[in-house]
């Protein structure tokens, strides 16, 4: 009797986390898709931004901006290495692969020699690395899964000034590359200095621009925006990377816990026909003896 009573205790505490699970897959299947809109609306731009500055480019205007300024013979010295994660977990191993490429990128450049100032965006991240006593230049906690071009620029300002200023070499970052809803490599992409546009294959022809007032002054602001708009890609697809992440892994608890179910119920009415079975052979016994 008291197995049956324990088997049913776990049924219904397995059936309520069932529910739990679905209706979280089920929100994060609702959210996915607005953060699938939002990068999908995100890459033209940043594509025709690409396309704009390549057609801009010279050698001669390069020397005139910071943001285009290539490592010297020494190599890099001095990097920003932003570290996006999410804030909350519940997404299977898309935190720990985040914070593990971190890591992984740390011990690279800090193996090549360089000073590496660690910014986190996430609380997942920060967590971690308060954790391990790492010294963190900057931490962002408050954008959540819902990140804007504002909250992009604030990232990446202090950044600017500073590579500009010639404090830094370089500014990477390190975020979840969303290809497919079940397919986010953590990937880290070098976003500063902005690599100087590849040459387009020959009979491609060149874009004939109308430039007012001038490449230069065109340049100047379309170089931040450039960087603030990779900024906006890195974590716009690390929030719908989360989503997608947290969709799969509440899709698979769902399916555990019904498979669990099933066998606590055939376990179940196994235990309940025995303590039938034991029953019906007492009450026989004793009328046998009565009988007797």
């Amino acid at each position: 009797m008291a197995q049956a009573r324990e088997l049913r205790r776990r049924i219904k505490s397995v059936q309520s986390t069932r529910q739990i699970t679905r209706t979280m897959e089920m929100v994060a299947t609702s959210k996915l898709k607005r953060a699938q809109d939002r990068v999908v609306a995100a890459r033209p731009y940043a594509t025709a931004l690409a396309d704009v500055i390549g057609d801009l480019y010279a050698p001669d205007l390069a020397e005139q901006f910071p943001l285009l300024r290539q490592p010297g013979p020494e190599g890099v010295r001095r990097v920003a290495l932003i570290g996006v994660t999410a804030n909350r977990g519940l997404c299977g191993a898309f935190n720990t692969n985040l914070i593990r490429e971190t890591r992984r990128r740390l011990a690279d450049l800090e193996g090549q020699g360089a000073q590496v100032d660690l910014h986190l965006v996430g609380r997942k991240g920060a967590a971690f690395f308060r954790f391990t006593k790492r010294a963190v230049a900057s931490q962002r906690t408050d954008i959540g899964e819902r990140p804007t071009a504002d909250h992009a620029q604030e990232v990446i300002a202090p950044l600017l000034e500073q590579f500009a200023a010639g404090k830094l070499d370089a500014v990477e970052i390190v975020f979840a590359k969303f290809n497919s809803a079940i397919s986010t490599p953590a990937t880290t992409m070098r976003i500063l200095p902005i690599a100087p546009p590849a040459a387009k294959a020959a009979g491609v022809p060149k874009a004939d621009y109308l430039l007012k007032p001038s490449a230069a002054a065109i340049l100047e602001e379309l170089l931040p925006l450039y960087v603030r708009n990779q900024v906006y890609r890195a974590l716009v697809e690390t929030a719908a990377g989360f989503y997608g992440s947290q969709r799969t892994a509440m899709k698979n608890a769902t399916d555990n816990a019904g498979d669990m179910l099933d066998i606590l119920r055939r376990t179940y009415n196994r235990a309940r026909q025995g303590q039938i079975t034991q029953e019906l052979a007492e009450i026989v016994g004793g009328a046998e003896a009565l009988n007797g």
